[in-house]
């Protein structure tokens, strides 16, 4: 292994030994450090020297070191769970992922779920979080759909989010439950792992953009189905999350059904895809509990994609899938958003009887609190208009404040249904709020039939933001496939909230690029 980094959550230790009262404490605050690092979580290699030589210990010492590293993780409220035993040069070498039980709330995780129709994305979820096996006729994907035409024609059409939780020992809270109960999981989960399934059907696309952009996934899952290959949308899903830097996985279902043949043919098509120029990833085939455990260490880092085999109905491959979902690390360091000016951009809004308006939408930055003053814009004129936030509710749970990270609902007042409509943002009464009618961007052509000239007129999403823009300056005369450039948008209808940094995705047909804002001219 390489040599021990002072930076980051994993620590080596050849021998673990807490003997007396100061040495406990100088590795609780150790533990306690690496913790910080990894957002609420920590691995410890244990047999293993801090030059990365891979020793082993005998069974009596890797007793004596566990109850030691259990002893030292009660000291600052957290607990052990072992994920990985290997063989070392003269004996055992232990990873165990330690977690923090005692923070509110949990350590939370995204993940967006792509594909194509018909792959099994929403059964896979429906498994997943209901803890039961498909019965075949699409008892999975009914748990977890939220219109009729969904279950009628098996094809989700919408974003639909629903948790998955662990508890401190790694074990999934949704299995021991009888039914689904949103509310449950999040007070009694140690890690909460949210599945954001989003639609496959190309004609949904401007839907599942939407849901990975306002929900800012730290992974993405693609499903695959084993009988029909990586076929449909399944090179886009995947250029579209390379294209945003978000790390993917695998899952390929169905093959229960699957003649051995027809798998191998798929799984190869998959690899070989993965290994293309532009995508560049390596791809890790997860046949047992050490491979998900180690697959979910090099996640992160965007080259390895690890692959699932999964069986919604007899359920291979499903206790690999959550070893490798409960060991996966937080990727956005949302402690250190919730430090800075409140931004909240609203996804969805509702009439709730004797409440009044309810806004929803992940909260970005900051904290928002009941009874707090915001604001909240633009308006069809630019505008922004101070409001109070009545109540929030989290994951269906009557909470006191929402923190960066969370999806949440919020009841607001001085402002009528009709006035609200997605993109628009709340923000800190004392922040800077201006509408956007034009900005300037780079610009990547990732995708166009022929060529792009001015007055092109593609629809901009970024965050919630959905709104046609015409492109009035270019640098280039003409724009293709492949091309970079910079150049300025007007929006056609009414001014958005945009900030320098931020990345859009533009479309219109078939035609797709990805820009970063880099000037806010109006």
């Amino acid at each position: 292994m390489e040599k021990e980094k002072e930076e980051g959550n994993i620590e080596y230790k050849l021998l673990l030994n807490a003997s007396d009262e100061k040495r406990l404490q100088q590795l609780a605050t150790q533990l306690n450090y690496r913790l910080n690092e990894g957002r609420g979580e920590a691995f410890y290699e244990i047999g293993v020297s801090d030059e990365g030589e891979v020793v082993g210990l005998s069974d009596e010492e890797a007793e004596e070191s566990l109850k030691a590293l259990d002893m030292i993780a009660k000291t600052i409220g957290a607990s052990c769970m072992i994920t990985r035993v290997e063989k070392g040069r003269r004996g055992k070498v232990l990873e165990v992922l330690i977690r923090r039980t005692t923070d509110f709330p949990p350590v939370q995780v995204s993940v967006a779920l792509l594909g194509n129709v018909d792959s099994g994305k929403s059964t896979l979820k429906g498994v997943l979080i209901s803890g039961r096996l498909d019965d075949g006729n699409g008892a999975a994907m009914s748990m977890v759909a939220r219109y009729l035409h969904e279950i009628k024609f098996r094809r989700s059409s919408s974003v639909s989010i629903h948790l998955l939780g662990f508890d401190s020992k790694g074990n999934s809270i949704n299995d021991s439950l009888g039914s689904y109960d949103e509310s449950k999981i999040f007070l009694n989960g140690s890690k909460i792992i949210s599945l954001i399934d989003l639609a496959g059907h190309e004609r949904y696309l401007k839907t599942t953009i939407r849901g990975i952009l306002g929900n800012l996934p730290d992974y993405v899952c693609i499903v695959v189905g084993s009988n029909a290959g990586p076929i449909g949308t399944f090179r886009e899903h995947l250029g579209l999350s390379v294209a945003l830097k978000i790390p993917v996985f695998i899952v390929v279902t169905k093959i229960d059904i699957t003649p051995p043949e027809v798998l191998s043919r798929t799984l190869n098509d998959v690899e070989a895809i993965l290994k293309l120029p532009g995508v560049n990833k390596i791809p890790f085939l997860i046949k047992s509990g050490s491979d998900a455990s180690l697959a979910s260490r090099v996640m992160p880092h965007l080259r390895v994609c690890p692959i699932f085999l999964v069986s919604n109905i007899t359920g291979r491959g499903l206790v690999e899938l959550k070893a490798f979902l409960n060991a996966l690390p937080p990727k956005t360091d949302w402690a250190e958003k919730s430090n800075m000016e409140t931004l909240c951009f609203i996804d969805e809004k509702f009439y709730v009887e004797g409440v009044g308006l309810v806004v929803g939408g992940l909260v970005e930055q900051g904290v928002v609190k009941k009874d707090e003053m915001l604001l909240l814009g633009p308006f069809d004129d630019g505008s922004f208009r101070t409001v109070r936030v009545k109540s929030i509710h989290v994951n269906r749970v009557h909470v006191e404040k929402a923190t960066a990270g969370q999806i949440a609902a919020l009841a607001v007042t001085n402002v009528d249904y009709d006035e609200i409509r997605a993109g628009m943002v709340l923000l800190d009464v004392a922040a800077k709020a201006y509408a956007v009618r034009r900005f300037t961007a780079e610009v990547r052509i990732l995708h166009h039939p022929t060529t792009i000239m001015l007055g092109y007129e593609p629809v901009i999403q970024t965050r919630t933001v959905k709104q046609a823009a015409k492109i009035v300056r270019m640098r280039k005369p003409a724009l293709r496939t492949g091309d970079t450039d910079v150049v300025e948008f007007e929006f056609i209808k009414r001014p958005e909230y945009m900030r320098i940094g931020d990345t859009f995705i533009f479309r219109e047909g078939r035609t797709r690029g990805l820009g970063v804002v880099k000037k806010i001219n109006a």
